[in-house]
């Protein structure tokens, strides 16, 4: 494979439809000539793979598709719920239909997307999100968009979304949340009736949340405590608190996203003893 289109291949995510390949200059004869030594293979006839490109871009040539959803999400570093399957988005019309692993999004979403783009907008991407998983998720996706700066607050308002789950996702985000799991744990806590302040300081410390003006709560991320020193300041940041009269709850990213009850009932446990008030102490 010349220098150039291996080199033009590894720029688009070792994934190309031949029309973009003619289109940047490259003859019938040098894709011809890539294929014939194993560099390009074709996939659904009219697209090209290389060795770089990944599982997920593959799947979506398969069905003349693009990435999108939370699969699309992950690729472009956002927090994402865990999905094993691949999110791949086809036109209306296509004949396609999917299979284990494989979920086909068909609906048109915001922004446009030229027929055979490998991309989707990150505007699409979210559309998709929102309409596929559980509106908690949902949000903590949009958030960690928000967080990243693929898009901003004033683009997600502004968007003639044309989906009643966009909206319903637009509602609860805003830009307070450090992570997934605090959105995930801020929709709990509103289920209960229960005000959460989000990223206070305390004692020139930041906690995660604060409920009334006594009970802390911490919240443990998905890659929490990379190193038994990490542990180890969470453990004393949490006694640092005891002594200065806080409760402190710790949830961590299982209990938050996979066990709501379990985090509700202590929650309410806890408001219930008054561990909130100061006058409590």
């Amino acid at each position: 494979m010349s220098t150039s289109l291996g080199e033009w291949m590894r720029r688009h995510h070792g994934i190309a439809h031949t029309r973009h390949l003619r289109e940047a200059g490259f003859s019938r004869h040098q894709v011809a000539k890539a294929v014939d030594a194993g560099h390009l293979q074709r996939v659904h006839r009219t697209w090209l793979v290389a060795g770089e490109c990944s599982a997920a871009r593959r799947a979506a040539a398969e069905v003349s598709g693009r990435v999108t959803c939370v699969t699309a999400a992950a690729q472009r570093g956002l927090w994402t719920p865990d999905a094993a399957d691949t999110h791949v988005w086809v036109p209306p019309s296509s004949a396609h239909s999917g299979r284990p692993g494989l979920v086909l999004h068909r609906a048109t979403a915001p922004a446009p997307v030229a027929r055979f783009a490998v991309e989707e907008p990150m505007l699409n991407v979210l559309f998709h999100v929102a309409r596929c998983v559980p509106p908690v998720s949902a949000a903590a996706v949009w958030e960690s968009g928000l967080r990243t700066g693929a898009v901003t607050l004033n683009q997600l308002r502004r968007t003639e979304w044309g989906a009643t789950a966009c909206r319903a996702v637009l509602d609860r985000v805003g830009t307070g949340s450090d992570s997934g799991v605090e959105t995930a744990f801020l929709a709990i806590a509103r289920s209960c009736g229960v005000e959460v302040q989000q990223q206070v300081r305390i004692d020139g410390h930041r906690v995660d949340a604060l409920i009334g003006e006594r009970l802390v709560i911490q919240l443990d991320g998905f890659e929490f405590h990379g190193s038994a020193k990490d542990r180890r300041k969470d453990l004393r940041q949490d006694a640092r608190l005891a002594l200065l009269g806080y409760t402190v709850l710790r949830f961590d990213y299982q209990q938050v996203m996979f066990d709501m009850r379990y985090v509700q009932e202590t929650l309410l446990n806890a408001i219930a003893q008054g561990l909130h008030r100061a006058s409590h102490r």
